[in-house]
């Protein structure tokens, strides 16, 4: 929708520039680096918006092309931290079980010699 609404903007803006100029049709002195030369109005005012539509083009396209490498950079970056996570996360889940295993284990299995000598009462007399 914003889009929409410069485009419309914009072609607003051409038209009343297109007007303008139609009506100073008149010719002006022009001067160059090198010489002068006598234009008329409307083309001196079409051409410099025409110019000044290019440049504006020229740095939006350049804007648009560095902020798609840089959602593109941002991307790889976010694929290469979901994988390192996806491997850490399998590695907890791994230890998990393991650590689970263990604990199963050490309740069921009963110790064979603890290192404690059984001596009753009767033998300490």
């Amino acid at each position: 929708m914003k889009s929409q609404w410069g485009i419309l903007f914009g072609l607003l803006f051409a038209i009343i520039v297109a007007v303008f100029a139609v009506f100073n049709v008149d010719k002006v002195p022009v001067n160059y680096v090198f010489g002068e030369a006598q234009w008329p109005l409307v083309l001196v005012i079409l051409g410099a918006a025409l110019l000044g539509s290019l440049l504006s083009i020229s740095f939006a396209s350049y804007k648009i092309f560095g902020k798609s490498r840089q959602r593109k950079s941002l991307q790889k970056e976010l694929d290469e931290a979901n994988a390192r996570n996806q491997v850490l996360q399998t590695s907890l889940d791994s230890t998990a079980r393991d650590l689970e295993q263990l604990k199963l284990n050490s309740t069921t299995a009963t110790p064979k010699d603890s290192g404690r000598i059984n001596v009753r009462e009767d033998d300490l007399h």
